[in-house]
């Protein structure tokens, strides 16, 4: 079972900046892939950015530019800088694991983190 802990959310105004951070209870090359989702109110979750096992990273258009992915192999981390906050990018955040077990893959969420932009 993959736990995954998420911290950071907060509120903060439009324009402002948030770190937020999720710990793997697994090595994060055990992971085929990891993400953050975001997810607004009455809303389907969708993707914010992603890493790969070897690195690539692909954001969604909505944050290009003013989230940053990044992944510390060392502490089994995944952080999301997000800077140039806007009311709409407030919501519910998700941390979000891709497990390939050959056959099959499993998707592992943590909890969210909570993240309100004021206009």
């Amino acid at each position: 079972q993959v736990q995954l802990v998420e911290s950071g959310g907060g509120l903060v105004q439009a324009g402002g900046s948030l770190r937020l951070s999720c710990v793997t209870s697994q090595d994060v090359f055990s992971f085929k892939t990891m993400a953050w989702f975001h997810q607004a109110p009455d809303q389907q979750p969708e993707l914010v950015a992603a890493i790969t096992r070897r690195g690539k990273i692909n954001y969604g258009d909505s944050v290009k530019a003013r989230f940053t992915l990044s992944r510390d192999n060392a502490k089994n981390t995944l952080d999301l800088q997000m800077d140039s906050l806007k009311p709409e990018d407030s919501g519910t955040y998700y941390c979000n694991v891709t497990v390939d077990l050959g056959d099959y893959e499993e998707r592992w969420w943590g909890q969210g983190t909570q993240v309100t932009v004021s206009s």
